[in-house]
C-alpha cells in the first residue's frame, strides 16, 4: 500500500483557512478508474481510496504509516503569499484616500 501525506490547501470558495490545519494521509489508488457503461459513473474497485485519515502533526502521520507498513510520500505545503494590499472594502470609501474614487 502506498499513501501520500499532505496538508490540504484552502478551497477557492472560502477566504479563511478552515480545514487546513491538520495533516491528511490519503491512500493512492492501485487500480485504474472505470466508467460504468449503464450509468456513466466513474468507479474504482479499490476501496482504500475512500479512506482519509487526519492527524495533528506530520510526525504523527508518518509514525502511523510506519507502524502499519504503509509506504508514505510527504508533500510539503507551499508558503502562502503575503497580502498585497492591506485594508478592506471600507478603505475604498475613506475620506483620506490618495486618489479620487470613481466608478
Amino acid at each position: 500500500m502506498s499513501a501520500r501525506i499532505y496538508k490540504p490547501a484552502r478551497t477557492a470558495m472560502q477566504s479563511g483557512t478552515g480545514k487546513t490545519r491538520h495533516w491528511v494521509l490519503e491512500f493512492v489508488s492501485e487500480t485504474a478508474r472505470e466508467v460504468d457503461p449503464l450509468m456513466g459513473w466513474t468507479s474504482n474497485a479499490d476501496t482504500q481510496t475512500q479512506v482519509r485519515l487526519r492527524f495533528e502533526t506530520k510526525e504523527a502521520a508518518l509514525q502511523y504509516a510506519k507502524e502499519h507498513g504503509i509506504d508514505a510520500v510527504v508533500q510539503e505545503p507551499q508558503a502562502r503569499k503575503p497580502n498585497i494590499r492591506p485594508g478592506g472594502y471600507g478603505d475604498n470609501f475613506a475620506t483620506n484616500r490618495r486618489q479620487v474614487w470613481t466608478h
